[in-house]
């Protein structure tokens, strides 16, 4: 009898990401050099208000718009491989079919749901109509965004992983310190913002333990595979379907009569998991009726990475369009009240050029070469990090979007290893060395997102001070 494996899944999955990380910083080189061009042209900028005399609202404008279209492009060429290199990995989607879809996913997703989160960026930290006069509020905005550009690329460089969410919050928060002082910042909203960092990796890693639970109870540890994968996998994909579907109509219920929420929803839910059931008769004819996990879960894996592209989007795109939002309303004195679609258009398109232009090689190196998860786990994972986004955007709280994937590792593998433990009662101890080594692996990650928001916040908050202080000091204002 074959002996069975031991508990090193968890391990397994974390040490992937440790090297897709390792891979990031490889392929961000580009984005990294292209940041460092951008901080010099903003260098150049300044120097033209300080010795020529250009135009202060002109040149904050401009820079906004140069540091924003920066900002964007990091974003969508760093977070790519989070929803699509498992899909690729495992043969679900070939990558430039894949790009394009998460890049269109990801413009969806910011045109459609990013204004809740812009809307906080742009007024739920700073009490902006208090910044009256000579541009204030433009000048507060634009040192945030250049705060963070100038953390981001430091800690790129230095290979520091860190997140673009964290790094313009706490960019927002010490330039508004700067101009008003601590009775301009809304602190219950940061709080609530910070918490949210803190509960959507747990809530991240309950939901993915869940999905995988069932999965293995229900698909992938019972006698009859096949037929276990045709009854309950349609199902499972229209209800993932079927509940975004009513999500999207949730949104457009200015537009659309509220009754149809319901009846879209369901039947989305009905053709999802039609369609599901005749991709998953697909896979068993082409198997010969014993598929393996993996040709089982490429098309719900497509499913939950187009959707997961969607949350990216709606999310990652107020850190953009925040900021900018507010700039322009300071010089083309529109209303900052409402963010204006066209600024979510121009933070998507931002983010999927990032996607399109610079994640072919991580995605390549991490679905390829490093595989991070397999199908079955990259769905789970993929499905909790989309949902928990999703409802953090519908809240408008911006969150870090890998740091919520990494939650959701953790819920499959601690989920796995209980459902192991329960299978297999008999099972001798780990020795005393190896416990403590994966104690030591999974601390390291629990470090490494604690640490993410608990440095980045104060160090942003610090630049972003010391940028608006400097940049009134060059305007003389």
């Amino acid at each position: 009898m074959p002996q069975r494996r031991g508990f090193h899944t968890l391990d397994k999955d974390l040490g992937r990401i440790t090297y897709a990380e390792s891979a990031q910083r490889h392929a961000f080189r580009p984005v990294l050099r292209l940041g460092f061009a951008v901080l010099l042209l903003l260098a150049g900028l300044f120097l033209l208000i300080w010795f020529g005399g250009a135009s202060t609202p002109n040149v904050v404008l401009a820079a906004g718009l140069l540091v924003a279209g920066w900002l964007g492009l990091a974003i969508g060429s760093n977070d790519v491989a989070n929803s699509l290199g498992p899909a690729v990995g495992a043969g679900a989607i070939g990558l430039l079919p894949g790009l394009v879809l998460v890049a269109l996913a990801e413009i969806a997703g910011a045109s459609l749901a990013g204004g809740a989160v812009t809307e906080r960026l742009a007024r739920g930290i700073l009490d902006v109509g208090a910044l009256t006069g000579g541009g204030a509020a433009p000048l507060v905005m634009l040192s945030a965004l250049v705060g963070a550009a100038v953390w981001i690329t430091t800690a790129s460089g230095a290979g520091m992983p860190v997140s673009t969410s964290h790094s313009i919050v706490g960019g927002i928060a010490g330039s508004g310190l700067a101009a008003l002082g601590a009775g301009a910042i809304d602190w219950p909203s940061l709080a609530l913002i910070t918490s949210t960092w803190v509960i959507t990796p747990l809530a991240s890693a309950l939901l993915a333990a869940a999905v995988v639970i069932f999965l293995r109870l229900k698909v992938l540890d019972v006698p009859d595979r096949a037929a276990a994968a045709l009854f309950w996998l349609p199902p499972l994909v229209g209800l993932t379907a079927g509940l975004f579907a009513a999500y999207l109509a949730l949104l457009a219920r200015d537009h659309i009569d509220r009754v149809m929420i319901l009846p879209s929803g369901l039947a989305a839910a009905l053709a999802g998991g039609l369609m599901m059931r005749v991709m998953v008769r697909t896979e068993l004819a082409a198997s010969g009726g014993e598929p393996s996990s993996k040709r089982l879960f490429r098309p719900p894996l497509l499913v939950a990475v187009t959707i997961m592209g969607f949350a990216h989007g709606a999310n990652d795109v107020g850190n953009i369009a925040g900021p900018l939002t507010v700039i322009l309303a300071g010089r083309l004195e529109i209303g900052a009240a409402l963010v204006p679609v066209t600024v979510l258009l121009v933070g998507a398109v931002a983010i999927a050029l990032g996607t399109l232009l610079f994640g072919r090689r991580l995605v390549v190196m991490v679905g390829s070469g490093i595989t991070r998860l397999n199908a079955s786990r990259a769905f789970c994972v993929a499905v909790a990090t989309a949902a928990t986004v999703l409802t953090a955007s519908a809240f408008g709280l911006p969150v870090s979007t890998t740091h919520v994937a990494v939650g959701g590792v953790f819920g499959v593998g601690f989920a796995r290893e209980w459902l192991d433990r329960r299978g297999d009662h008999d099972r001798s101890p780990l020795p005393a060395a190896e416990t403590r080594r994966r104690m030591l692996i999974r601390r390291s990650h629990v470090a490494t997102i604690m640490a993410a928001w608990l440095v980045t916040v104060p160090l942003t908050a610090l630049i972003g001070s010391g940028c608006y202080l400097m940049i009134r000091w060059i305007a003389g204002t």
